[in-house]
């Protein structure tokens, strides 16, 4: 289940999963080519997220890995956050991980045997200005997760945390106010108390994804409720 967003944005996630389809793309995984199928649908609407999860086994076979992407990003202070942005993101960055963990993991649990990973972020860890909401509905995403994972032990499913830093992505340009947004994210800016990147760069959207993967694979079989920060080090893992 991957990002969701309002209007517009919502309909260019939609598009660029089926365009991915459609060019036949897709991460090697396993030393073989992926395969990309596109399954849409709103990750605030619980409804529809059961309909995806029933309509994937159908089509596809049971789910072994499932991995929750969901993100909307709503910068500002405390005090000039709105209820309407306040609500909508925990809509997608808490209540929508819910969701998806609880539709798939309910069809796990009968078989004794999956790994789900949730993409959470390192703002769930460490104080940020200006992310108040962000960083609170990532941090309930993180501990649902890793309770998930207790719940699930028994049953031999693994729930694990990834949680990047500064990224390469849309989300994160959109915080950029000029050609120097990069510079400035891997020095640091003491007056928002913001440690920089120790390693010196931001990460490539396939440094997180490698992550998941390890997480998701038989190599860290002995792995759950864990929660691993990729980030260059910029939390100093606080």
């Amino acid at each position: 289940m991957s990002e969701r967003a309002d209007g517009d944005a919502a309909q260019i996630t939609a598009d660029a999963a089926r365009a991915c389809a459609e060019a036949g793309a897709g991460p090697p995984v396993g030393g073989r080519g992926g395969r990309v199928v596109p399954f849409v649908a709103d990750v605030g609407d619980p409804a529809a997220v059961a309909r995806v999860v029933a309509d994937v086994e159908r089509e596809l076979g049971p789910i072994g890995i499932g991995v929750s992407v969901a993100g909307v990003l709503r910068p500002g202070s405390v005090s000039e956050t709105s209820d309407e942005d306040w609500a909508a993101t925990f809509a997608v960055n808490s209540t929508g991980v819910f969701t998806v963990l609880r539709e798939i993991s309910r069809r796990m649990q009968p078989r004794g045997s999956g790994a789900l990973v949730t993409v959470g972020s390192n703002a769930a860890g460490v104080p940020r200005t200006g992310m108040a909401a962000y960083a609170a509905s990532k941090a309930a995403a993180t501990m649902l997760t890793r309770c998930l994972g207790l719940e699930l032990a028994g049953s031999g499913i693994r729930c694990n945390i990834v949680s990047p830093g500064s990224t390469d992505t849309d989300m994160q340009r959109l915080l950029w106010t000029d050609d120097s947004g990069e510079a400035r994210v891997i020095a640091g800016n003491p007056e928002e108390f913001r440690v920089g990147i120790p390693l010196g760069r931001i990460a490539d959207p396939a440094d997180i994804a490698d992550a998941v993967l390890f997480l998701a694979s038989d190599r860290a079989r002995h792995i759950t409720m864990q929660n691993l920060y990729v980030d260059g080090g910029a939390t100093l893992r606080a």
